[in-house]
């Protein structure tokens, strides 16, 4: 993009590993997007291998899982970020690979930007646990980054399907992981209005945060747009697909959304990730 007259291009997607992401065709991909931005998840690999493969022109920041060759989130910006924080929740929590937020400014005008990696989750399991821990500790830093005016954007592999919209087969996920009522009740309260009392898909009543989820604001009231699709059968040559991935904005960003698509790759044969990348413009003080 062409940040000088302060529009900018935000790209977020899973990576299921840079390196063989990267083998699979992302390198093309990353020279074509024309992205000021890319948040990535599941990157599996470290700040010297990144370096290594998006090669000059670009500035990278990350943050590994504790566990080795897990997770892991990075952003890749062409204009360094003046700060970057990582920890978020309760002391008990492990959010090491998972939350990687950068302050940048464009043009005069501040923006914070967010890679995020939510748990994927498994019903009725320690893993679900942990991913209500993840969606504790989202929910705290949500409400302290949406102040008034503020610019920032959460991108990234949330693992929750919103509302029936968003999972093809809603009606078999009703009780699996990213499609449970208590995890999609966090969703109701992220994308509430700012201080009412909103119902959650569970029952619970709780504040809602204000956020915007920019793909449904862009696409409406339709199926999908789908962003992820299992390497398993014919999902993704069927269309049975999820919209997991995100780019979450702050009112007065979410203003200032200029364009949004998916990235979805030709065929089955050209994907070089089970995600397609979400690919948001923005235009900068209006």
């Amino acid at each position: 993009m062409d940040p000088t007259n302060n529009t900018i291009r935000i790209a977020t997607v899973n990576v299921n590993g840079v390196r063989a992401a990267y083998r699979k065709g992302m390198a093309s991909w990353i020279d074509s997007v024309d992205a000021d931005i890319v948040a990535v998840q599941e990157v599996r690999a470290s700040r010297s291998d990144l370096l290594l493969l998006v090669g000059d022109g670009w500035h990278v920041l990350n943050d590994e899982a504790t566990a080795k060759g897990r997770a892991g989130v990075a952003l890749l910006s062409r204009a360094p970020a003046s700060a970057s924080r990582t920890v978020i929740g309760a002391d008990d929590f492990d959010s090491a690979g998972r939350w990687l937020e950068a302050d940048y400014e464009f043009g005069g005008v501040p923006l914070t930007v967010v890679s995020a990696y939510f748990h994927s989750g498994e019903a009725d399991t320690p893993k679900q646990i942990e991913k209500y821990k993840m969606l504790d500790a989202a929910t705290v830093r949500l409400a302290e980054l949406n102040s008034d005016g503020a610019r920032v954007v959460v991108a990234g592999d949330l693992n929750v399907g919103h509302t029936k919209l968003d999972i093809k087969n809603w009606r078999g996920n009703v009780k699996h992981a990213g499609f449970l009522p208590q995890e999609r009740a966090y969703f109701d309260r992220f994308f509430g209005a700012a201080g009412a009392e909103i119902e959650g898909a569970d029952g619970s009543i709780g504040p809602g945060l204000g956020w915007v989820d920019v793909g449904r604001q862009f696409a409406g009231e339709v199926d999908g747009p789908y962003t992820w699709w299992s390497w398993r059968g014919q999902a993704f040559d069927n269309g049975t697909g999820w919209r997991i991935d995100y780019q979450m904005a702050t009112p007065t960003l979410a203003a200032e959304v200029t364009d949004y698509r998916i990235d979805r790759a030709a065929s089955y044969a050209e994907r070089w990730t089970d995600h397609a990348p979400v690919i948001v413009d923005y235009h900068l003080g209006g």
